[in-house]
């Protein structure tokens, strides 16, 4: 357990100290030591297209220039790429001086990508909160619910809702989105018996992300059980037929009528 336990606090103190932080999720920011960059300071809209596709990629090996640009731009040529990324560079390091490399975004002949051990951003630090949360559920529940409780933290919206309607962001924010949700469910799991209201909140929370989500209502159900509000449970059940008769005009799976049965059951 003192594996996990430093893993967090590895994770805390990168937080604290990295030089460079980046904010994705519900708005895009970032910060260069306590200075928040300002949009204006970025320049042409293509410097922060690189940026966001860099992070957007930063799970892949360094990615090709050509790639990246036909990734991003229908309409481009070698000079939009240089500027682009002269911006950045301007930007996270203003008192490099000439003629070294940068240290943030990485050069690997005409090849890049963001260095992770130098560049702290929330969607990597969320997924590895994550990543440990479902390593220690069956291990040690406590720090299971430190883990979920931290990337929940994190999440503060849609994965750069500014690109929504931009291919090469729809990859990151899908992949976030089943994160979230999937941690939001395992902690209400964890609290339902000792924190059933908390469980029911946890759930709202990912319904408000994705209404459909079956797994949240048989957890407020569950928790509702837990309060001795059986009315409110089989209420809870019916809402979610009728959301899933309008969004897909299917019903629910099997599991959740035969928890509802057992609801029914109870005298």
């Amino acid at each position: 357990m003192l594996e996990f336990h430093q893993q967090l606090q590895k994770l805390k103190t990168f937080q604290e100290n990295a030089k460079i932080r980046i904010e994705t999720l519900g708005n895009f920011c970032v910060w260069r030591n306590e200075h928040k960059i300002d949009t204006k300071e970025w320049g042409r809209d293509k410097t922060i297209q690189l940026l966001q596709y860099l992070i957007s990629n930063r799970q892949r090996n360094a990615l090709h220039k050509e790639k990246i640009m036909d990734g991003l731009w229908e309409d481009w040529n070698d000079r939009d790429f240089k500027v682009a990324l002269h911006g950045i560079n301007k930007n996270l390091e203003p008192n490099r001086p000439s003629r070294t490399e940068a240290i943030y975004i990485l050069r690997q002949g005409v090849s890049y990508q963001i260095d992770l051990d130098k560049v702290w951003i929330d969607v990597e630090a969320l997924e590895k909160y994550i990543i440990i949360g479902n390593e220690t559920f069956s291990i040690d529940k406590s720090i299971s619910k430190e883990a979920y409780k931290k990337a929940l933290k994190l999440y503060k919206g849609s994965y750069l809702p500014n690109r929504i309607y931009e291919d090469w962001t729809s990859e990151e924010r899908e992949k976030i989105q089943l994160l979230i949700l999937s941690a939001y469910i395992t902690l209400a799991e964890i609290l339902i018996n000792e924190n059933p209201l908390e469980s029911i909140r946890l759930a709202q929370q990912a319904l408000a992300i994705d209404a459909t989500w079956e797994d949240a209502y048989r957890i407020q159900m569950q928790a509702y059980i837990v309060k001795g509000n059986r009315p409110q449970a089989i209420k809870t059940y019916m809402k979610c037929e009728v959301i899933l008769e309008e969004e897909y005009g299917i019903t629910p799976l099997p599991e959740t009528k035969e928890l509802l049965k057992k609801i029914e059951e109870i005298n």
